[in-house]
């Protein structure tokens, strides 16, 4: 029941945030950005692990870590490194549920995704000179992939969800800052970025499922 209000907490709070605080103040307004994380991370907290309470851990570690690039992401740079680390905290988490490989043709889509995006968003600013910024933006893409990669391995549904919409987040916030200026950024980056937040936090109370590898059913 408690949980189920912060739930609500965090819905009504990514709405307030998003729609209508204003650009200024600025102190005000990360403020409002980091509450609606900071609920995020008490659901996460009274989430019952169904599968390791080692995931529960680095899963809350990621989203504490998170939640600080939310507040500085407005110096990009600093903010761009800090989702870099929570992505790893991520990365290690959903490692921990993938017990088995799976075939290599299960991640093509992600490589396909990634290769189309360093070529137009780093490939703009290797074409603009911004050498620093361009080697940034691959290393962000190849973390983020290999969160997503990490995430589909654990078959968790909730976990795989939330880490595909934040690669979509990312990816529009990206196109937007680099690339052609998208309608509506602002609501699509913050309202799939919540809500991947969400996901992976509730991720904690799946079970990993246990499957095999062979030759007539490559994932059972």
């Amino acid at each position: 029941m408690v949980r189920n209000l912060v739930l609500t907490a965090i819905i009504v709070m990514g709405i307030v945030y998003i729609f209508f605080i204003p650009a200024d103040p600025v102190g005000f307004k990360i403020l409002m950005k980091l509450i609606p994380m900071a609920l995020i991370i008490l659901f996460a907290l009274m989430t019952r692990p169904l599968f390791s309470r080692t995931y529960k851990r680095i899963i809350i570690g990621g989203l504490f870590v998170c939640m600080i690039a939310d507040g500085v992401i407005y110096w990009f740079l600093p903010g761009l490194i800090t989702f870099f680390i929570g992505h790893i905290f991520y990365i290690f988490a959903f490692r921990h549920g993938a017990k088995k490989p799976m075939p290599i043709w299960v991640a093509a889509p992600l490589l396909l995704y990634g290769a189309g995006m360093a070529i137009w968003v780093a490939g703009s600013q290797f074409s603009a000179g911004q050498t620093v910024l361009g080697i940034a933006i691959i290393a962000y893409i190849g973390v983020i992939l290999t969160m997503g990669w990490m995430a589909i391995r654990t078959r968790m549904t909730l976990a795989i969800i939330g880490a595909l919409l934040f690669i979509f987040s990312d990816s529009v916030l990206a196109i937007d800052r680099f690339v052609l200026e998208i309608p509506y950024r602002d609501a699509f980056v913050m309202v799939t970025y919540y809500a991947a937040q969400v996901f992976i936090a509730a991720s904690i109370g799946s079970r990993v499922v246990k499957y095999s590898v062979n030759r007539n059913n490559l994932i059972r």
